[in-house]
């Protein structure tokens, strides 16, 4: 028995079509076999491999170049996977897959337009995850409606697609709409985003031991939902563990990028544990995604009492109040100025107040009322 007969009879499918290829090197579809099975058993490497012997020998078909373009997702080569979809979708193939996985490709370099454009009912029918793709790329453009009525149509469907299920859920949660939110978490099973939206939902309600538990089993099933990490450090802070919230939290904001709730619910952590310095920054960032942002100017209004900028502080919180007359750090703001003028050894005082202090038109805690920071239009979560 040669090398072949043996690879043929034990091992891996791939293992077996390598053993055929030794016998029979230039058989293309055995090479585009091998590496549509390279890829299927987690080698990339091998699979590029093949797609490069099989070009060697003659030009490739559209398979084996939309071959190519999975490869490149599979090596988070996005740009490349973009442009190898791109002149199959321009050269006339249109099937859904290939235009799923374009989508897939544009959503990951934050072409959000592109990526929804792309997917129709069509490309829903054919892809498991191109219904919660379409959801989450309307959600990043800020079209909360949309992607609501779009998933609500294939939700009824498609009852098992956990991932859409999650997907709407997180939408719901910043439209505001809770009971719509809860509904699609429980609809999402162990979907990280729809135990993530539960964990903010369980923490709105203070019920801060349940929201940690459902941010932890989030966390577990991927460490890099922003959402449960942002809820995580809130849940903490609420709880007074300032130190890790405020790293926790600092690390959502990243993670989302331009959520303008996590950054300055960062501030206020980094706030509460002491470090002024890296609140001011964490506010001034929430000012450079929007400027329009009241929380942000009443935050650092109110690192400005404590420096004893009095002036500054009063000119940011008139501008933090005509863009929001109920804006909770301006409010406290506004009483740090009339109660401290300037007194730059009031921290400790102003600490205490903000931890457990009721201030702000709904009489929150600052802690508290960071929590409304994680959903919702006041964070303007983007996804």
């Amino acid at each position: 028995m040669d090398v072949a007969d043996q690879a043929a009879g034990s091992g891996s499918h791939l293992a077996r079509l390598l053993g055929f290829l030794e016998r029979d090197p230039d058989n293309l579809p055995l090479i585009a076999d091998a590496a549509s099975a390279a890829l299927a058993e987690g080698d990339p490497e091998q699979a590029s491999g093949l797609i490069g012997r099989y070009a060697g020998i003659a030009p490739l078909p559209p398979a084996l170049v939309n071959l190519q373009g999975v490869v490149a997702l599979s090596e988070n080569r996005y740009e490349d996977a973009a442009a190898i979809f791109g002149s199959l979708l321009r050269g006339g193939v249109g099937d859904p897959g290939l235009r799923f996985n374009l989508a897939w490709a544009k959503a990951m370099l934050r072409d959000y337009e592109g990526a929804s454009e792309l997917i129709d009912e069509a490309v829903a029918a054919a892809s498991p995850r191109a219904a919660a793709l379409k959801v989450q790329a309307l959600h990043h453009l800020g079209r909360l409606d949309e992607a609501l009525d779009w998933g609500r149509r294939l939700a009824d469907q498609r009852p098992a697609d956990t991932g859409l299920m999650g997907a709407l859920a997180i939408v719901a949660l910043d439209a505001e709409d809770a009971d719509l939110a809860r509904t699609y978490a429980l609809r999402a099973g162990d979907a990280h985003d729809g135990l993530a939206a539960l964990g903010m939902l369980e923490l709105d309600q203070d019920h801060v031991d349940e929201s940690l538990a459902l941010f932890d089993r989030a966390l577990a099933a991927s460490q890099n939902d922003a959402r449960a990490v942002l809820g995580k450090g809130l849940a903490l802070l609420v709880k007074g563990d300032s130190g890790q919230a405020a790293e926790l939290i600092h690390r959502s904001a990243g993670l989302f990028g331009s959520h303008l709730g996590s950054w300055v619910a960062s501030g206020w952590a980094y706030f509460v544990n002491g470090d002024q310095r890296r609140a001011r920054e964490a506010f001034e960032q929430a000012l450079a995604v929007d400027d329009n942002f009241a929380e942000a100017h009443g935050g650092l209004a109110v690192l400005d009492v404590l420096a004893g900028q009095i002036e500054s502080a009063r000119r940011r919180t008139e501008i933090a109040l005509r863009l929001d007359r109920n804006c909770f750090s301006a409010a406290l703001a506004k009483s740090l100025i009339l109660a401290n003028q300037g007194d730059a050894g009031s921290a400790e005082r102003v600490l205490k107040m903000a931890l457990s202090a009721p201030i702000g038109p709904e009489g929150k805690t600052l802690a508290q009322a960071m929590v409304g920071f994680g959903w919702g239009s006041k964070g303007r979560a983007g996804g």
